[in-house]
């Protein structure tokens, strides 16, 4: 089958033998796989991959359990043991032993067909097409800031980032009653959200960039606008952490999206001054999304920038990687 595979120099669609599985596995045959930051991250040496890319799909069960064959489905992208005190607590996505789809231990879904935990699959509503249904994980996550953190209606939120996780956060948060600002570079992504109701708030990209490691006064161009009760770090740069402390209010919370292959300077001492509670947030569950999906009340089909086959999945990196880029597809 083909698949794009990082070798840890380049990554190119190749021939790869299909996945076999063993008891309580499936093999899907992937209808629809979207570039994650994560997948840009992984080509710059981020968790030290090796094997076939990808994490979001939507597809079809070929093999595997007969009540899963030929269901339209997505799955979570943890492989978790299911016996450990992680996996009895419910947490299988911190089970020290679980490999990741496409980022640590297991290939992911970028090819023809992926092995997926039978446990890991969840069937897809009828109403949600598979331009929708493979924004399921992505999604998930931006809800797991729910499972994390209360957000009462009228919380006060500050979102920066307007890339894929950012727009999608903003809507979950809005939607959850809080009253958000998202913080961005990029004129046309804002629009998207102000269309569903929410603020706003255009800076330049070097305002973004920037952040006073020293401890000192905020640099110019950076965030001055009112903090917030709850913030959001989802620009995926490693040097935008301490801009996002500034705009936490004391005692508020500071919620870390962003995972980059990079270092970021972190000075502890305005976390211990003014109280805040940073909340790292990674993967979500995925039943949240997929009523928001069946439902409509997040929009997803705005963020397709591009489409294109898996023989050209090459360029669709790269065209995920370009400046402005929303979700790119990689479709069969």
């Amino acid at each position: 089958m083909r698949a794009l595979v990082w070798d840890g120099t380049a990554a190119r669609v190749t021939e790869r033998a299909p996945p076999s599985i063993t008891a309580g596995m499936a093999v899907v045959e992937v209808r629809c796989a979207g570039i994650c930051n994560t997948d840009l991250e992984i080509t710059k040496g981020y968790m030290d991959f090796r094997g076939t890319l990808g994490h979001e799909f939507v597809g079809e069960v070929v093999e595997g359990p007969a009540a899963w064959r030929g269901r339209r489905v997505v799955g979570e992208i943890n492989f978790a043991c299911g016996r450990c005190d992680a996996c009895a607590r419910g947490l299988g996505r911190h089970c020290p032993t679980r490999t990741v789809m496409g980022i640590a231990g297991a290939d992911g879904a970028l090819a023809e067909r992926v092995a997926v935990p039978v446990a890991n699959l969840h069937a897809v509503d009828d109403r949600v097409d598979d331009e929708e249904a493979v924004f399921t994980e992505p999604l998930a996550a931006a809800f797991e800031i729910l499972e994390q953190v209360r957000v009462a209606p009228g919380t006060s939120a500050l979102v920066f980032g307007d890339g894929k996780l950012g727009l999608l956060i903003a809507q979950v948060l809005h939607q959850a009653g809080a009253r958000v600002l998202a913080v961005g570079k990029h004129e046309e992504k804002l629009a998207l959200l102000r269309a569903r109701g929410i603020a706003t708030e255009l800076v330049r990209a070097a305002a973004l960039a920037s952040a006073d490691v020293g401890g000192g006064a905020p640099p110019q161009g950076a965030w001055a606008g009112e903090p917030a009760e709850l913030v959001v770090e989802a620009t995926g740069t490693a040097e935008g952490f301490m801009r996002a402390v500034r705009a936490t209010r004391p005692r508020g919370t500071l919620v870390l999206k962003s995972t980059v292959a990079g270092l970021s300077s972190v000075h502890l001492a305005e976390l211990v001054i003014h109280e805040i509670t940073v909340v790292g947030s990674r993967c979500g569950l995925f039943e949240p999304a997929l009523r928001a999906l069946a439902a409509r009340t997040v929009d997803v089909r705005s963020l397709v920038s591009a489409r294109l086959p898996l023989e050209r999945a090459e360029e669709a990196l790269r065209a995920a990687a370009a400046p402005g880029a929303l979700k790119v597809l990689v479709t069969r």
